[in-house]
């Protein structure tokens, strides 16, 4: 069985898209399905009358507000236009991350469950907060970025003052493999720096069909497009003699970054994009256990489990794990052993989602990503292996900046808010924070993004019944303490210390980074350690 698992690991691609809202997530996703023929004809987002809803977004609350609010897989077939005729097309995994301004922790998660990621940047605005946080925990991670200047089409910055932002700004250094020829707003096409070509876009109505493609040499483009085609030239020559070519090695260590300037909307620069992730982006790798054991992705079958999700389908009250296969190969049916908890686990009901549709799994490989049905077993970060026995280390809990208390509208009705807190807390809709003086019938929820908020108060009234009433609390950040620090971090105005339910981290919350500044000079013994993707 290796040598066929081995084959489709190097078929394997598994990426996600990180980016500020409106930067064109959801259309970059979809002009990549249209270009993998998925879909004959790309939706619109924003959720405009009369519009389509993009295939990925599939909650009410995003199909009314034109959002992505929770993950999930696109999986599609793309074979290059350069590749043989023997030559099997690679296997793309698209595990799409929520990109509203109010996105969740689960934003974070899903960089858990990938081997590369694509960095989507506005070209008027470059570098926003959002991509910045999702950019350290690829960095935190160690997982290649590729860069991708989106909107094109409309005005923007200079080419040379976008690269200039993200190697200044982030240590990252771009190295791009296909410069736009024509200023931002003027979007003709893209010079291919490692042939010298030119590659020459023909719009579409509305963008909603692949764009025509039309190539030429040096000669043929500088007669077309004069000017442009020379300011292209001598820009990617500079670029040249600063070392900003590409270099696989620094990629994949995390150094540099291929970059593409594409417009999602008209569907120019997504054919480049997707060959580069083809030709350049990691296959699944070996995973080390928490024991320091390595499961290579040839070795017997493991997964993580980074999503769990409920009411995906309105029609049945089901809960939806997402497991990233590791190793070895899944097969429908088998029974598995949950490592939490060293008991057996079936499964029989295993889908490939893909916006509202699903689909029956019958087998997957490393890369791959599979949901189990009614899961009720399953948390984020858990490890389903077939022997020998391996666990992997848990997924992090990322920097809350929202801050809320939560209670029943009325107190016959605790039960049931209990157990619907409970229930949340597993899937990691929120964290739930505790302490003795404010009790168990108050909670203190931290989010990542506000919306969390919203997602609990309707699935409490949803699923359980239970009307609730949300206070938000004057804390903006948290850090992570001890024991040791606590007395002395609750006398200090402006702070309280929480137990997080899920794993029993004590965290202090700060009213401001002014408080937090204040008490770390004060107080220089204190444990007050940053997590992950916190903010500056």
């Amino acid at each position: 069985m290796s040598s066929s698992v081995a084959d489709e690991v190097r078929r394997r691609r598994t990426f996600a898209i990180i980016s500020h809202p409106d930067a064109g997530k959801s259309t970059m996703t979809e002009a990549l399905a249209l270009h993998a023929r998925m879909i004959s004809e790309a939706g619109a987002i924003h959720g405009k009358a009369g519009r389509k809803s993009t295939v990925s977004d599939w909650m009410e609350m995003e199909k009314a507000r034109g959002i992505s609010v929770s993950s999930t897989a696109l999986q599609f077939n793309y074979l290059p236009a350069t590749a043989g005729p023997d030559d099997e097309p690679a296997v793309i995994n698209l595990v799409d991350t929520p990109g509203h301004a109010d996105f969740s922790e689960d934003t974070y998660r899903v960089l858990t469950a990938v081997d590369a990621a694509v960095m989507l940047i506005d070209a008027a605005k470059g570098l926003e907060p959002q991509t910045l946080k999702l950019f350290q925990v690829c960095r935190h991670r160690g997982i290649p970025v590729i860069t991708v200047i989106n909107k094109w089409d409309r005005p923007g910055r200079t080419p040379l003052e976008l690269i200039d932002e993200i190697s200044e700004r982030i240590g990252l250094l771009p190295t791009p493999l296909f410069f736009p020829v024509g200023i931002a707003g003027d979007f003709r096409g893209l010079l291919d720096r490692r042939t010298g070509r030119y590659i020459h876009f023909t719009r579409t109505a509305g963008g909603a069909t692949i764009a025509p493609e039309e190539l030429m040499d040096a000669d043929a483009a500088s007669a077309r497009e004069e000017q442009a085609w020379t300011e292209a030239v001598e820009e990617s020559e500079l670029l040249t003699e600063m070392g900003q070519d590409h270099d696989q090695e620094l990629f994949l260590g995390g150094q540099t970054s291929p970059m593409i300037f594409a417009s999602a909307m008209l569907n120019f620069g997504v054919r480049q994009l997707l060959e580069t992730l083809v030709e350049l982006a990691p296959s699944p790798v070996a995973r080390a256990g928490i024991d320091g054991e390595v499961r290579e992705p040839t070795d017997p079958f493991s997964a993580v489990v980074f999503k769990v999700q409920a009411g995906m389908d309105s029609s049945h009250r089901d809960r939806l794990a997402f497991m990233r296969i590791v190793s070895g190969q899944f097969e429908r049916g088998m029974v598995v052993t949950h490592a939490q908890t060293g008991k057996p686990f079936a499964t029989k009901y295993a889908q490939a989602v893909f916006g509202r549709d699903r689909s029956t799994v019958d087998t997957a490989f490393p890369g791959d990503v599979v949901g189990l049905v009614n899961a009720t077993a399953l948390a984020p970060g858990d490890t389903l292996y077939d022997d020998p026995r391996i666990q992997f280390p848990p997924i992090p809990s990322f920097a809350p900046e929202h801050f809320s208390s939560l209670r029943a509208t009325t107190a016959d009705k605790y039960k049931q808010f209990r157990k619907g807190m409970d229930q949340l807390d597993s899937e990691g809709v929120v964290q739930v924070l505790r302490n003795e003086l404010r009790g168990d019938a108050s909670p203190v929820l931290a989010a990542v993004g506000p919306m969390q908020f919203e997602v609990v108060t309707a699935r409490m009234k949803a699923e359980y019944n239970v009307d609730t009433i949300i206070e938000p609390l004057g804390y903006t950040l948290a850090r992570r303490t001890d024991a040791d620090s606590a007395d002395e971090l609750n006398r200090q105005r402006g702070v309280e210390v929480f137990t997080r339910s899920s794993d029993g981290v004590l965290l202090a919350l700060f009213s401001d980074k002014w408080r937090l500044q204040y008490i770390e000079k004060e107080h220089p013994d204190l444990l007050l350690e940053p997590l992950v993707a916190a903010a500056d």
